[in-house]
């Protein structure tokens, strides 16, 4: 497979500098990877770890660069640089092994374990189990299991907090351990559908070994060859598949393909619709509020706003399953759904619910008790994109102190995830966390839900309230203290 014609008019100095942040100097190698010898199979490397995003995305592999910025390239250009090193090729050559025999004596013992110890190491996706800024970092394998191993790294840990997930190869040296160039960070998302890749891949592989063994008369257990198969063969073989998983996941947040698809509790898309019925000519606003007190699902706020709720005693649905969905579900107090809200402002009347269907349904619902009250509604369709994206104004100065403004909302957010401990939540199946935790598997969602409120908090400004609140607390009390690792 030829590269990519567009590759190489990515500049050089832009590709290489991921891979010379590490704390050794390979410079020699890099260049070594120039050579007539080698370029064809790096630049067969590069395709591969990139061309499948690339086609997902639209693009063209040079037009990496536009979207991700240098950083993108360079990490793309260490990732496939990395896997050649720790590859050999169809012919049994292998760049690393050839570097050091005919130059490694211009380099350091130092630089020469390093690059013999690339040459024997397989990327993993790994959770950042605690970090030191700017020191040091633990790191859980999560495909190989094992014990968490604590590496010194000074510039990746800068960035890195507490349940961050990224890909890297651990490389030990001699008395500590230390991180490969190469660092890519997953989110929660990509890193379960990586992870879950990589376990059909091993399954797929044994299958199909052992078929083409019988095929031969050869009698193969497909248990004894997915042992055979063990994580540090299989990411050998797939280091390509990690940088297809990040780059995937890059491009997409690059173009805005990454945004889940927001659903209510009937699974309908939301799109926020308002209609305004302007009131008749002589209808007085107390004549269109006795005709909505005849709907006993309107319930008053005030003498101009209802909540719409559905019928006493219908449960809440069960929230629907999108593959890129979030459901958004509005309760009442006492459970019921609320369906959308009706205002009465001035000379007119808005109902206004978060899906078309909805808006629909509440027509029918008004149209005959208004009836020679309101005229025809116009139909509003807030872009919802839009307003998520329009900053919200700052709020007024509430007059505490700092202190006193934390221990205010530190308050509320206990109270809060009080609540929440009992609440169904999405993550854990539409469960409670308590009654989640009840279950192994159930122990393990919640664990993970714990995992993604402490990361979401910890990547919060400093000094920010929201950001130093500790749920730390929950862990004990749904008795899911052991998962904390």
């Amino acid at each position: 497979m030829r590269p990519a014609a567009g590759w190489p008019t990515i500049r050089p100095e832009l590709r290489e500098v991921r891979a010379l942040s590490a704390s050794h100097d390979l410079s020699g190698l890099i260049a070594w990877a120039r050579r007539d010898d080698w370029r064809d199979a790096l630049a067969e490397r590069i395709e591969r770890h990139a061309a499948n995003p690339c086609a997902g995305a639209g693009i063209a592999v040079a037009d990496i660069e536009s979207l991700l910025g240098p950083y993108g390239v360079s990490t793309l250009w260490g990732a496939a640089f990395e896997d050649l090193l720790a590859t050999d090729l169809p012919d049994g050559r292998n760049i690393a092994d050839d570097y050091l025999r005919r130059r490694g004596w211009k380099e350091s013992v130092a630089t020469r374990e390093y690059i013999g110890c690339l040459r024997r190491s397989v990327i993993s996706l790994y959770e950042v189990s605690s970090a030191v800024p700017g020191e040091s970092m633990t790191l859980r394998d999560l495909v190989r299991g094992g014990e968490p191993v604590c590496v010194l790294e000074k510039l990746g840990s800068q960035g890195l907090r507490q349940w961050d997930r990224i890909a890297t190869r651990v490389i030990p040296l001699r008395q500590h351990s230390v991180i490969s160039g190469t660092l890519m960070a997953f989110d929660r998302g990509a890193s379960e559908a990586l992870l879950a890749a990589l376990s059909r891949v091993r399954r797929k592989a044994s299958r199909d070994v052992a078929a083409m063994a019988r095929e031969f008369g050869i009698n193969a257990d497909e248990g004894a060859l997915a042992a055979e198969l063990t994580p540090d063969r299989l990411l050998g073989q797939a280091a390509f598949m990690v940088t297809n998983y990040w780059l995937d996941d890059a491009l997409k947040a690059a173009q805005g393909r990454d945004r889940p698809e927001m659903v209510n509790a009937e699974g309908d898309l939301i799109a926020p619709t308002l209609l305004h019925f302007p009131l008749l000519r002589g209808v007085t606003a107390e004549l269109v509020r006795r005709a909505l007190a005849s709907l006993p699902v309107l319930q008053p706020e005030n003498a101009g706003f209802w909540n719409w709720l559905a019928e006493p005693g219908t449960p809440v649905p069960p929230i629907v399953r999108r593959p890129k969905g979030r459901s958004f579900i509005t309760t009442m107090d006492d459970g019921r759904l609320v369906l959308g809200t009706v205002s009465l402002k001035g000379r007119r009347l808005t109902l206004e619910a978060n899906s078309l269907a909805r808006a629909e349904r509440g027509h029918a619902m008004l149209a005959p008790v208004l009836a020679g009250l309101v005229g025809p509604p116009l139909t509003e369709h807030v872009d919802l994109e839009r307003t998520l994206a329009e900053e919200r104004p700052s709020p007024p100065p509430s007059g505490l102190s700092p202190d006193q403004e934390r221990a205010l909302i530190h308050q509320g957010l206990e109270e809060h995830y009080r609540r929440v401990l009992d609440e169904p939540i999405p993550a854990l199946g539409g469960k409670s966390p308590r009654s989640a935790a009840k279950t192994p598997k159930g122990r393990e969602k919640v664990a993970a839900w714990l995992k993604t409120l402490e990361n979401h908090a910890a990547h919060r400004p400093p000094g920010d309230p929201l950001g130093s609140y500790d749920v730390g607390w929950m862990w004990a009390e749904l008795g899911v203290e052991a998962l904390r690792r």
